[in-house]
């Protein structure tokens, strides 16, 4: 009795290091059965005996470094905790995303991503951990899916050094331990590539049925950017399945349907909710959910139009300079984003076409194929759309290519290993070490002070490393997997260096990045914080942005400063409360620490990065004490401008506090009108004064505006500290 070792499933023993697959047992013979916990350790009877250990080690080494310092950034993203808090507190708030418990306003994006988060914060109470241990939790998931496919028709070791590289990429680091939406969206993406995987080994229905439902979930977590993939998914699923024409047809239109219930489901409840019983859809300007979706989130992130935004971009076609960065073809590796994400990414260029050039021939069927098409596929419509879309565009956002890049290197790699002794082959693979090397030398040298002296080893390392390996056919094995090692370190030991720097500070706010200061021009650099255009946030003075920088997006100047803003003034000359803002280190770091209001943050109340858009306000004890008084009595303790204020101090109190305007302040939300009867009825205790944009982008027609004006001159001020309120029970005579 002989058994079949398929290549396509399993690498020779040769190449991995390990025995042959274990034979049958003899007829009459059974093997003692193991206990759950010994097969969990070790793995398939198949494979090696050091696979599952290394698989679990892996695991383990990534949650242990993603867990490190994670209270440093305390609250993080205020605009996102104050939701989970919020969520934590009502089941309304939480099924909608509302920002506060009386649900006056949503965030701005679906609420999937917020419900692991609020689900532990109920169990676990509100912390910094609760809300952030979740998301380390979808960075070790994301690190065993990529692992999980990349091993199916690869190698174990192949599949390691996906799941290293993702857990070592600068952005997957940062975003894994940070509350936005991507950390979720990145794992459901992963997901769905594995099962449209699994559904071109077979061609069973059940398994790309399950990722349309993936995709629909991840469509809740933050909208169309779902749905990037599904071209080349759809594509490579229609010409490479292993069934009829017909069934394929018949299976996408299946897994279609999926999406819009798992995705749908959630949108259909709130359009067809009664508006006045529920919050106010935020960052629309009809109170629509759809309009958000098509909207600001979805094809205005494309063209720069965005109703409501604090400015677009670059014009489609690329070379384009705007508010958010240049767009083009090279945008993925330019100053602001390439320290992010692009490390490994000429590599991957490399080992995509060396692979689908090593399965020229293979049938129309061949699942190793289909797996470079699948992860290959999504990593270029990805980074394409990334690279020339024109409006609102973050550096973290390109945590979404971290696992399709991770793959195609680990699939990549394994291949051009197994048929080293081709001379095409080990040429391809010595210039993908080649490439890491140089570009990991390039990026480093974009910050010169930041370990100088490892420059010149990446970059030595790597060519002595890719010399070996175009030679690696001919050399023997310990030299030839000598010379393999020695170009992974060279390859990882940049982007684990800035993963490491990333890891050792907290970041906090709207905009962050990976990396040390100054490894991103819109993100870092003294006076940095991530301002949008490379500029200063108000109050941070001219400061070092790059192009077009200055106080407001796109290097302008604040509305009606008639200056250059140098000296951080907000609109009339003013900063929020009279101070500038604090807390906004460079890159979004936090200098804060715990999850004592605002990232930890004690003292005053002064406003946060652009006014409290960037970041939230410092909520000292004598605005806290006097927010927390005779709460219960009021549906708000108090109402601020802009979403992160509010958020700063609705965190600091435990008490529901409405955000006007929404995110950017520039929601129609309340209108006047609603919110002289939310007074009226004494459902507010305080007016904050300052914070967010208010009309500033908008004018004085802006409803944040309008209803600024109208406190302003109808109500006594109260100054606490160096922040300043408006009681809305004591109206002046």
């Amino acid at each position: 009795m002989t058994t079949h070792y398929d290549p396509a499933v399993h690498t020779p023993a040769e190449d991995d290091g390990g025995a042959p697959p274990e034979a049958p047992a003899p007829p009459g013979h059974h093997r003692p059965r193991r206990s759950r916990l010994g097969r969990l350790w070790r793995g398939r009877p198949e494979d090696p005996r050091w696979v599952r250990p290394a698989f679990l080690a892996l695991l383990t080494a990534t949650a242990l470094l993603y867990l490190y310092n994670l209270d440093a950034s305390g609250w993080a993203n205020s605009f996102y905790s104050a939701a989970v808090q919020a969520g934590s507190q009502s089941w309304k708030a939480f099924f909608f995303g509302s920002l506060d418990a009386g649900n006056a306003i949503t965030v701005d994006k679906p609420p999937a991503a917020l419900w692991p988060m609020a689900l532990a914060v109920r169990i676990f109470g509100l912390s910094s951990w609760s809300i952030l241990v979740p998301e380390v939790l979808m960075g070790v998931g994301t690190v065993a899916v990529v692992y999980a496919a990349v091993r199916r028709r690869f190698s174990p070791a192949a599949g390691l050094i996906a799941g290293a590289v993702l857990a070592l990429t600068p952005v997957a680091a940062l975003m894994f331990r940070f509350n936005n939406p991507d950390a979720l969206l990145a794992l459901l993406m992963s997901l769905a590539c594995y099962l449209v995987v699994r559904a071109l080994e077979d061609g069973r229905t059940k398994w790309l049925v399950w990722a349309g439902v993936a995709i629909g979930f991840a469509f809740l977590a933050k909208t169309l950017q779902a749905f990037l993939i599904l071209p080349a998914l759809a594509l490579v699923y229609g010409v490479c399945a292993p069934v009829r024409l017909r069934k394929r047809l018949g299976q996408l239109a299946l897994a279609t349907a999926a999406i819009v219930v798992s995705g749908g489901w959630w949108v259909a409840v709130v359009e067809l909710w009664p508006a006045s019983s529920r919050p106010y859809v935020g960052g629309s300007q009809n109170n629509s959910f759809l309009e958000l979706t098509f909207g600001y989130n979805g094809l205005g992130r494309l063209n720069g139009e965005e109703t409501g935004s604090v400015g677009g971009g670059g014009g489609p076609g690329g070379g384009g300079g705007g508010q958010w960065g240049e767009t083009g073809w090279d945008r993925m590796f330019n100053s602001e984003i390439g320290g992010q994400i692009s490390w490994l990414l000429p590599a991957a260029l490399i080992l995509l076409v060396a692979g689908l050039l090593a399965t020229r021939r293979a049938a129309r069927t061949d699942a190793v194929r289909a797996s470079f098409l699948v992860w290959g596929g999504s990593l270029l419509m990805t980074a394409a759309v990334f690279s020339y879309m024109a409006g609102i565009f973050h550096q973290y956002y390109t945590v979404a290519l971290a696992p399709y890049l991770a793959a195609v290197v680990g699939m990549g790699a394994a291949t051009l290993w197994e048929r080293r002794e081709r001379i095409w082959a080990s040429l391809a693979l010595a210039a993908a070490v080649t490439a890491s090397a140089a570009w990991g030398y390039v990026l480093l040298d974009r910050t010169p002070d930041y370990l100088p002296w490892l420059r010149m080893p990446v970059l030595v390392g790597g060519l002595v490393a890719a010399l070996g390996l175009v030679f690696a056919g001919r050399l023997g094995r310990r030299t030839a997997l000598a010379a393999a090692g020695l170009g992974l370190v060279a390859s990882l030991a940049a982007p684990t260096a800035y993963t490491l720097s990333t890891l050792r500070e907290g970041h906090s706010g709207s905009i962050v990045t990976a990396g040390p200061s100054g490894a991103s021009m819109r993100g870092g650099g003294p006076g940095g914080g991530g301002f949008p255009g490379g500029g200063n946030a108000p109050g941070q003075g001219q400061g070092q942005g790059g192009p077009g920088a200055g106080g407001f997006p796109g290097g302008g100047t604040a509305p009606g400063t008639g200056g250059n803003n140098q000296n951080g003034q907000m609109p009339n000359g003013q900063m929020p409360n009279g101070q500038a803002p604090n807390g906004q280190m460079p890159n979004g770091r936090s200098n804060q620490n715990g999850p004592t209001g605002e990232g930890g943050r004690t003292g005053g109340a002064g406003g946060g990065g652009m006014g409290g858009l960037l970041n939230g306000a410092e909520v000292g004890s004598e605005a806290k004490k006097l927010l927390e008084a005779d709460a219960d009595s009021y549906t708000w303790v108090a109402a601020a401008i802009g979403s992160q204020n509010a958020a700063s101090y609705q965190l600091g109190t435990g008490e529901p506090v409405m955000a006007i305007g929404g995110f950017n302040g520039t929601d129609p939300s309340p209108t006047l009108a609603q919110f002289k009867k939310y007074v009226a009825d004494g459902r507010i205790h305080y007016f904050i004064a300052g914070g967010g944009m208010g009309g500033g982008m908008g004018g004085d027609s802006g409803a944040a505006s309008q209803i600024t004006s109208w406190v302003e001159a109808t109500f006594k001020e109260v100054t606490v500290g160096s922040a300043t309120f408006y009681d809305l029970t004591s109206p002046t005579d």
